[in-house]
């Protein structure tokens, strides 16, 4: 019967599904620049902890300050992914939008990646500010070509982060989000070493800093300006692997739960 019932919808031109998926990402950009409540600390936050740390109460160190641009670029996208996706996922599950957008007929994909979109643009953005405090104020020693690496490997690497918000914010309403993310937040950048080098923290928190995403793109964002991590490509397939397996879990927990 329902397979029927399929049978006779008329399929969505495929110019009109592409125009739903550019709609819903636009309206989702405009909508978080038009609310600089959440904008403003996420994207303030880390390029004024660099300022201090990196720049003014750095003395000059033109290493540490390249050290800390890989750490803050890594520590800026984290917030887009969680809160944005997290945070604003539970509170719509919560007031209902969730179940008013599958009643409209836009592809059930649209809603997840145009707040994939608002994401990389978000992120983006603190990875450009950061790279203009660093050429402007703190004339750290980079060749554009890693500047380029550093920003294109901080946009991307905010999907792990997405992956980890949505399925915390299958999890949890509207009320309760904000706290657990923030609980996972803060620790996991500092368990990554994201604020001083692994290898001076204790031998067990070394161990468990392979779980973390950040620490596999912090790495990703210290080669980049050309620091030596060892090979890339097992931070890679870590950050594929886990950005797949949250994906995964948190859609598994949409179908049911909604």
């Amino acid at each position: 019967m329902n397979a029927a019932i399929a049978d006779a919808v008329p399929a969505m031109p495929r110019t009109r599904v592409l125009n739903a998926y550019w709609q819903e990402g636009r309206s989702e950009v405009l909508r978080y620049l038009r609310n600089p409540g959440f904008l403003l600390p996420v994207i303030l936050f880390p390029n004024v902890f660099y300022a201090m740390f990196g720049i003014v109460l750095n003395h000059g160190d033109g290493e540490a300050a390249r050290y800390m641009l890989a750490s803050y670029t890594t520590f800026g996208v984290m917030a887009p992914g969680l809160f944005g996706f997290g945070v604003s996922l539970a509170l719509e599950r919560d007031g209902g939008l969730l179940t008013f957008k599958r009643a409209l007929p836009m592809p059930p994909g649209a809603y997840l990646l145009g707040k994939m979109l608002m994401a990389l643009c978000v992120a983006a953005v603190v990875c450009a500010l950061l790279l203009a405090l660093a050429f402007g104020i703190g004339h750290v020693p980079l060749a554009p070509v890693r500047a380029a690496a550093l920003l294109a490997t901080g946009t991307f690497g905010v999907l792990p982060f997405c992956a980890l918000g949505l399925f915390v914010g299958t999890l949890l309403k509207g009320q309760g989000a904000p706290g657990l993310l923030n609980m996972v937040y803060l620790p996991m950048a500092f368990l990554s070493g994201l604020w001083f080098p692994l290898h001076m923290m204790p031998g067990f928190l070394q161990r468990l800093a392979p779980v973390w995403p950040s620490t596999h793109l912090n790495a990703l964002s210290l080669s980049a300006v050309g620091f030596d991590t060892g090979a890339r490509w097992p931070h890679v397939a870590a950050l594929a692997g886990f950005t797949a397996a949250f994906l995964l879990l948190a859609a598994r927990r949409l179908r049911r739960h909604g």
